[in-house]
């Protein structure tokens, strides 16, 4: 088996693979246009639970272009950068984007379907539980509702996950701690952390959105090496 990287062009950001650069170009500009009218855009193209009055179809696509502030996009940007020129080298464009796409799309399934499962769990405190506990579920639901989900992240995680899967031995560093380990365990540790968090935590970060990525790569990865179409770039 041959891989052939592709040379890229010069100019603004050439050093950067295509696709990868006009996501970074795309979620910053969004940023940028955030800032300016955030009520319109958190409520048009944010994510929220289906059963929303925020609620729009294309949020599953939309939420994964826009991000809560500066930081969240530098994270993300940098993390796109650093693994998805890799990704995108040795898949070329269109499959890479079709990763991307799908990882992000899984994300936000997964996200969803727990939100889900906790409104069931709400509604049935409700009908059967004490009048305080029924009002606490109701707030919450409530809150649910009324609460965007925003962020590239789940995309992001995806990409980590197939890169672990194409380079499971090669050594990561983590800037803190400046830990080291190959990228098939440092994936596995990130995993058993969102896992954790998002059972246990409520520190308003989309731990299943996370896992929803790293789910629907794993499972892309695993049809593309079934098929034989793992380094194939049509």
């Amino acid at each position: 088996m041959e891989i052939r990287f592709r040379s890229n062009s010069g100019g603004f950001l050439g050093f950067i693979p295509p696709v990868t650069r006009n996501l970074i170009i795309i979620n910053t500009l969004i940023l940028i246009i955030t800032s300016f009218s955030k009520n319109f855009m958190y409520e048009t193209f944010a994510l929220f639970y289906p059963a929303s009055p925020f609620f729009h179809w294309w949020q599953p696509v939309t939420h994964m272009f826009m991000h809560g502030g500066f930081g969240h996009l530098f994270f993300n940007m940098f993390t796109l950068y650093m693994f998805g020129s890799v990704l995108e080298r040795v898949w070329g464009g269109k499959k890479y984007l079709l990763f991307y796409m799908v990882t992000g799309l899984g994300a936000a399934l997964l996200h969803t379907g727990v939100e889900w499962l906790q409104t069931l769990h709400w509604q049935h405190i409700i009908q059967t539980g004490d009048p305080s506990a029924a009002i606490a579920a109701t707030q919450s639901m409530r809150a649910m509702l009324s609460t965007p989900t925003v962020g590239a992240s789940g995309a992001i995680y995806g990409l980590l996950l197939g890169y672990a899967m194409l380079f499971p031995d090669s050594v990561m560093t983590l800037i803190f701690p400046p830990i080291s380990m190959k990228a098939k365990w440092f994936v596995l540790v990130f995993a058993v952390i969102e896992l954790l968090m998002g059972v246990l935590g409520s520190d308003g970060v989309a731990h299943f959105a996370h896992l929803g990525g790293m789910l629907f790569g794993f499972i892309l990865i695993r049809i593309w090496r079934k098929s034989h179409k793992m380094y194939s770039q049509d």
